[in-house]
């Protein structure tokens, strides 16, 4: 059985989307980047803390599969997290802005006896957005709750000038890589 450590609708909705069943498990993990810890271990560390917090609260379950996932937006060492107000939304894609950035996805199974983990780097380069298209764009409310404060799903396709990577690793679950580590797992949909 495979349970999805996470609150986010939108790795409910791609699981969904290739044929898997699952359920999800509510956990909270506090993601906080340690002081001088690298942008890939750190997406990596708070994937697996989750899948690990997720498998704690079934521990009954020893057929049980968990995971956990993390994705976060890197430019120039930053990561850029899920914006906390309008002004660090604005912040964000004022800095995202005609630039080139990094799309970290890491995905975590953790079952009683093993664990084993995806990666997905995706690069995704941003039009020039002046300040008014900027404050449209947060008025609208997407950006909240998004890494990097924005959804590619969304209306910020239109910022998006080109994408080198996995697509539905920059939504929040890259799928083919998740796929194939649910395969290891013996996971099927």
């Amino acid at each position: 059985m495979l349970y999805l450590a996470s609150r986010s609708p939108r790795r409910r909705q791609l699981l969904e989307q290739i044929g898997v069943t699952f359920d999800v498990i509510d956990v909270e993990i506090p993601e906080i980047r340690a002081v001088g810890e690298p942008a890939l271990d750190y997406v990596s560390r708070v994937a697996r803390e989750k899948a690990g917090a997720g498998l704690l609260r079934i521990s009954g379950s020893s057929n049980a599969c968990v995971m956990g996932a993390d994705t976060e937006v890197e430019l120039d060492g930053e990561v850029f997290g899920k914006p906390v107000d309008a002004v660090d939304a604005a912040r964000m894609l004022e800095r995202l802005s005609g630039r080139t950035h990094r799309v970290i996805s890491v995905v975590w199974c953790v079952t009683a006896g093993s664990e084993d983990h995806a990666l997905s780097v995706s690069e995704v380069s941003f039009a020039v957005l002046d300040k008014a298209r900027i404050e449209r764009y947060v008025a609208s409310g997407e950006p909240f709750g998004k890494a990097g404060a924005y959804a590619i799903q969304g209306y910020a396709a239109c910022f998006v000038s080109h994408l080198s990577g996995s697509y539905s690793g920059v939504m929040g679950l890259p799928l083919h890589e998740t796929s194939r580590l649910l395969d290891r797992f013996h996971v099927t949909g």
